[in-house]
């Protein structure tokens, strides 16, 4: 093998591995496996292409399937702040799309899964879940609702008035759809302030989640500002688990 050859075989390898290393992080460190995870979805839908914001239902249930495999086991967000969190997985969905009533809730059901849904109201531009679905699923035990304020909106942008408003209402209707006290919430598009996190506090929330990619040992050390695993319909079972275990999936 002449030199040039032998430095093009040589770029092609380093290539390969860059590649693969990017593909698939494996550099990450891992997170000890018993500490928690909240898993953060959006769409559970078939009929949509898999994207950051939409997982197809059989990459679900894979994943599902895998971290009850792991000895994992499903909670709500409370769960994190009393008795043992030990592998304990809270799976999160934002926004309250219609498909998760149609596509996710019957998967829910079927695994013996439990997922929080963070609703916005009056969120405009998606299929939104109705009243009458949030309460069945509700009824069933496998869902519990909490808030993302009323329009889906930078809340660290509005006035303190604004924001307050938002925050605060948005718990009332979700109350008032589901018949339970909504105490958990979610930032819009994960921006948040101190000025907001108090505002949150105030409203009589027990948690808030942000978007920041993060495992940590104590959620109950730092409740409104909870980190979550960000998932995604183009990744595959491998990048979830690498995600899983170190609370990201990429850059």
């Amino acid at each position: 093998m002449n030199q040039l050859v032998w430095v093009g075989f040589l770029g092609f390898v380093a290539g390969a591995i860059l590649a693969l290393l990017v593909r698939y992080q494996i550099w990450r460190p891992r997170k000890p496996a018993h500490w928690p995870r909240i898993l953060m979805y959006h769409n559970i839908n078939a009929d949509l292409p898999p994207s950051g914001m939409n997982t197809p239902p059989a990459l679900f249930v894979e994943e599902i399937k895998w971290l009850k495999q792991q000895g994992y086991r499903f909670g709500f967000m409370d769960d994190l702040l009393r008795g043992t969190t030990d592998k304990l997985v809270i799976v999160t969905l934002d926004d309250g799309h219609a498909d998760n009533y149609y596509q996710l809730w019957p998967l829910l059901m079927e695994h013996d899964v439990k997922a929080t849904i963070y609703l916005a109201p009056d969120i405009s531009d998606i299929d939104r879940l109705t009243p009458e679905q949030v309460r069945q699923m509700q009824a069933s035990g496998k869902v519990e609702f909490g808030a993302h304020s009323i329009h889906h909106v930078n809340l660290a942008q509005l006035s303190a008035e604004q924001a307050s408003f938002e925050i605060a209402e948005s718990g009332r209707r979700v109350a008032e759809m589901t018949g339970q006290p909504c105490v958990h919430f979610a930032y819009p598009f994960g921006r948040f302030s101190d000025e907001t996190v108090r505002l949150v506090q105030m409203a009589g929330y027990h948690t808030a989640v942000t978007t920041k990619k993060d495992i940590i040992s104590d959620p109950a050390a730092q409740p409104f500002t909870l980190p979550r695993i960000s998932t995604s319909g183009e990744m595959n079972l491998t990048q979830f688990q690498i995600a899983f275990r170190s609370g990201r999936w990429r850059i």
